[in-house]
């Protein structure tokens, strides 16, 4: 299931949602796209196992679009790695100018890079969900 087969309004409003969290990413630190959907609430007529399995990929396609100032070179996978796309080579660059090191295999260290995300009390102030368990980093 692709992001764009959501109403039009569901798709504005997750991506709204993922590039707000995504501003707050602060620099020298990376968060995953996974992580960053987790945060945001099942989108109206979407079963919650069927957005469990799609999240990271939609907070993906809504990256792939975001507006300027979005730092968008800080949103990774769950490995630790920039996906392999166009502007991967840009994004490494806008990485390690911002003080992030990566390993022999092209990996970055989410326990000294990794960001937690916004605050519970931020997050439910945004109409976000607090993570139910701590996050991965």
């Amino acid at each position: 299931m692709d992001l764009d087969t959501l109403p039009v309004e569901e798709q504005k409003a997750f991506c709204e949602a993922v590039w707000k969290i995504a501003r707050m990413v602060p620099s020298g630190r990376v968060v995953a796209y996974g992580q960053i959907a987790g945060f945001i609430p099942v989108p109206v007529g979407v079963r919650e196992d069927t957005f469990k399995s799609f999240r990271a990929r939609w907070a993906g396609a809504a990256m792939a679009i975001c507006p300027e100032g979005v730092p968008w070179q800080r949103v990774i996978n769950a490995q630790g790695m920039i996906s392999q796309r166009r502007g991967a080579e840009s994004q490494r660059r806008m990485l390690e100018a911002e003080g992030i090191v990566f390993d022999a295999k092209d990996r970055i260290d989410l326990a000294v890079y990794g960001w937690n995300g916004p605050t519970a009390e931020w997050l439910a102030e945004n109409g976000l969900v607090p993570p139910a368990a701590p996050t991965l980093f």
